[in-house]
């Protein structure tokens, strides 16, 4: 077998008063590393909290990590919301899509240099753009302005499209924590300097990886309105 595979399952939960501890949803990923040096993300996401949303990503990368495709499905409230698939190259990057509110819909953006991220709105896939830090500079803030979003709603809970943005990303430092899944060297980052990129500016994010490389999603927790928290439950490798 050439080809190497990493399975885990995140728990959604809430932070709030009235509801800590209570489960909001879950998330089963699977990250493979391909023998042609893709790495290919599938996600199942689910949240309970209304109206509902179910979300299934599966997205291509290149060995340096940039996006190649993304296919993104989405019902909200039990109800089809939208499916949409993404392409990108060095010279531009290109959406088709049939969503609810907008039905059929093609999108094509010229670029001036490649889109660096993809954010398909995954918590795996919170700690896989923490790639695109250059850990070389150590702990402090770096800002990255060419990336893209499948939606710019903080539940990815519309289009799907694609929306521009930059954002910044803090690096803490390693630290050693343990979640359900076990205990792990980890690497600690905020999102960071949000403001005037998205409709509702981002509350404050902490997201915790694992520091091998992977960059596999350990824990996060989200503050202000939202007040959610995410950790790993489960992680099968088959190498």
């Amino acid at each position: 077998m050439k080809h190497k595979t990493l399975r885990g399952t995140i728990r959604y939960t809430s932070t709030k008063p009235e509801r800590l501890g209570q489960e909001r949803g879950r998330e089963y990923f699977s990250i493979t590393d391909q023998a042609d040096d893709v790495r290919l993300v599938h996600a199942h996401c689910e949240i309970d909290d209304a109206p509902n949303v179910i979300r299934d990503v599966v997205l291509a990368m290149d060995s340096n990590w940039y996006p190649l495709d993304c296919s993104v499905r989405i019902t909200v409230g039990d109800q089809y919301e939208g499916t949409g698939l993404m392409i990108f190259t060095p010279e531009y990057a290109e959406c088709q899509t049939i969503n609810r509110r907008d039905g059929r819909l093609s999108q094509r953006i010229e670029l001036t240099e490649r889109v660096r991220w993809l954010g398909s709105h995954p918590i795996c896939g919170d700690a896989l753009c923490l790639r695109i830090y250059d850990l070389a500079n150590g702990p402090g803030k770096q800002f990255f302005p060419n990336l893209m979003l499948t939606s710019p709603d903080h539940r990815g809970a519309t289009g799907p499209m694609l929306f521009r943005l930059g954002f910044g990303l803090e690096f803490v430092g390693p630290e050693r924590i343990s979640v359900a899944a076990g205990s792990f060297d980890s690497l600690h980052f905020r999102y960071v300097d949000t403001a005037g990129q998205l409709p509702e500016e981002h509350p404050p994010y902490d997201v915790w990886c694992t520091n091998d490389g992977n960059y596999v999603f350990l824990k996060g927790g989200v503050g202000g309105y939202m007040q959610t928290y995410y950790e790993l439950i489960e992680l099968l490798r088959n190498d």
